[in-house]
């Protein structure tokens, strides 16, 4: 209906989800991503009537400054019928004031046109500001999220890389024991030296 599109779904479900966020909502991560997941219903859920919704509002403004100036219009013809059947001077100096009153009321109205248009904006933005706070907190949210995740990755990779290297270097080294030949001879005369350089050192 056109009642239901001067007024959009997805703008009421904004205002409420607004209402009912903490002041902090980068401490209520789950709480902030509901918001964010209803706001993005809610907008596009807009998107859909937002053309059509333009139009009416458009033609709901040209009909009621179409009224305006013909009440306006109306006003001005009676005050010259009203001149021509007037005779005295008096009469002719307040008939004057009135139409220069009514053409001051008409500056007027499209003044107060344009105050009107400027002033829904206004609230629009107000409507929209706390939204938009949610979508900033959201996104730095998963900036955050993804920088921490990726720190996580890349020492991830460091703690592999150093793994796989030490691996690699007990391989070597393993089979590089293994390549080489034993020496028993060798080993016992250095147990014999071990041996002499020790019991001196018991008998002190």
């Amino acid at each position: 209906t056109l009642g239901g599109l001067s007024v959009p779904w997805g703008q009421q479900h904004m205002a409420l989800v607004a209402s009912l966020l903490p002041p902090c909502p980068t401490s209520h991560l789950p709480t902030l991503q509901a918001a964010f997941a209803h706001l993005a219903l809610a907008f596009r859920c807009d998107v859909f009537t937002l053309q059509q919704r333009v139009q009416v509002e458009k033609r709901a403004r040209d009909a009621a400054e179409e009224n305006i100036q013909e009440e306006l219009g109306q006003c001005r013809a009676a005050l010259e019928r009203l001149g021509r059947s007037c005779a005295n001077a008096g009469c002719k100096e307040t008939l004057e004031q009135l139409q220069h009153s009514l053409a001051v009321l008409s500056a007027a109205v499209e003044r107060a046109t344009s105050a009107a248009e400027k002033l829904g904006a206004v609230h629009q933005e107000a409507r929209m500001s706390r939204a938009a706070e949610v979508m900033v907190q959201h996104v730095e949210n998963l900036k955050r999220h993804h920088m921490r995740e990726h720190a996580e990755l890349e020492e991830m990779k460091r703690l592999i890389q150093q793994n796989s290297r030490n691996r690699q270097l007990a391989e070597t080294q393993e089979a590089a024991a293994q390549c080489s030949p034993p020496a028993p001879l060798l080993q016992g005369s250095a147990r014999r030296r071990v041996s002499i350089a020790v019991i001196p050192k018991q008998l002190l």
